[in-house]
């Protein structure tokens, strides 16, 4: 039962800090047991790896701000934490199942109104993944998908 609840904080601090580059050794030391158990542990009770889980969370923030923020699909890719535009969306194709283009073009057909990206980052919705590794100013947020 403890160790559920070192996997819970691990897999807490992957939501909090997606967008930046995290590492295996880090997210383990996270839940305060070894690397290798860790993975077996989190896959075990999660059914995916914590590598895997981090990238469709990912991916997951990405499909939220193609469908609502006016941003290049290279912006969105390295707001969400990829540091390469083929391999985001090489994964964002792979899970998903369409291209982040194709993704963000569908759903520009629906004719919603896409929030200007400037807007987000100027009010503070929106953070570069350089500004994470310090606490958020009071009253900043990263978009999330989801309620």
């Amino acid at each position: 039962m403890a160790l559920l609840a070192h996997l819970r904080r691990a897999r807490d601090h992957i939501d909090r800090n997606y967008q930046t580059q995290l590492d295996l050794d880090q997210v383990a030391a996270v839940a305060a047991v070894s690397k290798y158990h860790f993975v077996r542990c989190f896959e075990a009770t999660y059914g995916e790896t914590p590598m895997r889980y981090l990238t469709r969370r990912r991916i997951e923030r990405a499909q939220d701000l193609l469908r609502s923020a006016n941003l290049t699909v290279t912006e969105i890719c390295m707001l969400v934490g990829f540091t390469s535009l083929g391999s985001f969306s090489t994964r964002f194709t792979r899970l998903v199942g369409e291209s982040p283009v194709a993704y963000r073009d569908r759903w520009a057909q629906k004719g919603t109104a896409h929030v200007p990206g400037c807007w987000l980052f100027m009010c503070g919705v929106l953070r570069t993944p350089e500004s994470n590794s310090g606490e958020a100013p009071s009253g900043t947020r990263t978009v999330t998908s989801g309620p």
